[in-house]
């Protein structure tokens, strides 16, 4: 895992801190490091959530850092959007609820890493913006797909075509986070989300995240049979009959993620 990410556990939840001073812009190594911690927290079954956020007062993450595109390589550029898009992916696809504490500036790839998770939760002073068509480049880490998804297509178009940023509040407007709460309180409020995301079963959760994004890219008529078959499924599942027991005989259920 790369130094510039700081994983600490809390009870059934992860932290990711993105730590590369000044602005946590990311570098190769944090993307391969992203992808690889995100598996690691895959197959660890004591966890059900997992919180990101940035270093500091200042920024969650600035993005890519453009030295890096400096030279016009084309062959650095097809392996550094390669690896972004495998980061930013896996960190889609990770089988709990991922939510983005946004305590600062989220700029291009600091705000697509964002996009990624299920949840965004905005401190006050936060800006966001997908900039990168002012210095000729575009988001090539979701952006243009996962924004369009979350606010609609002529909102992202005056973010990405228009070069917008948003303060906090007219982020929350538009549905790009899904709460807004006071300086310094970013992170606290991850994580009483996350703990709440710990009263579900992890098993139940992990199936319903499938079929909600299973909208992004199949129709209803295909989703309600999966959905259907999902149900029965859970029935060869412990926390299944834990989770129903423990309603039954009004006690805490404890889940055992299979």
């Amino acid at each position: 895992m790369s130094a510039q990410l700081k994983l600490e556990k809390q009870g059934n939840t992860a932290v990711i801190t993105m730590s590369n001073p000044p602005a946590n812009t990311w570098t190769r190594d944090t993307l391969v490091g992203l992808k690889e911690l995100v598996n690691e927290l895959n197959a660890d079954k004591n966890i059900y959530a997992l919180v990101i956020t940035g270093e500091g007062e200042k920024f969650f993450s600035a993005g890519a850092d453009l030295n890096v595109f400096a030279s016009g390589d084309k062959g650095v550029a097809a392996d550094m959007s390669r690896v972004f898009g495998e980061a930013f992916e896996t960190l889609s696809d990770f089988r709990g609820v991922s939510i983005a504490a946004i305590n600062g500036f989220a700029m291009g790839g600091g705000l697509e890493v964002a996009l990624a998770c299920d949840i965004r939760i905005a401190e006050s002073q936060a800006q966001m913006a997908l900039p990168e068509a002012k210095v000729g480049l575009l988001p090539c880490a979701g952006g243009t797909q996962n924004l369009s998804w979350l606010v609609g297509e002529g909102w992202a178009k005056r973010m990405i075509l228009c070069g917008e940023r948003l303060k906090a509040d007219k982020a929350q407007q538009i549905g790009l986070v899904e709460e807004v709460v006071a300086t310094g309180e970013g992170l606290n409020a991850a994580l009483a989300l996350a703990d709440k995301v710990g009263e579900q079963s992890p098993v139940a959760v992990s199936a319903c995240k499938a079929l909600i994004q299973k909208g992004r890219t199949g129709t209803i008529n295909s989703a309600l049979p999966l959905e259907r078959e999902l149900f029965v499924t859970l029935f060869d599942t412990q926390d299944q009959k834990e989770g129903v027991n423990a309603f039954l005989e009004k006690r805490k259920a404890n889940w055992v993620n299979g």
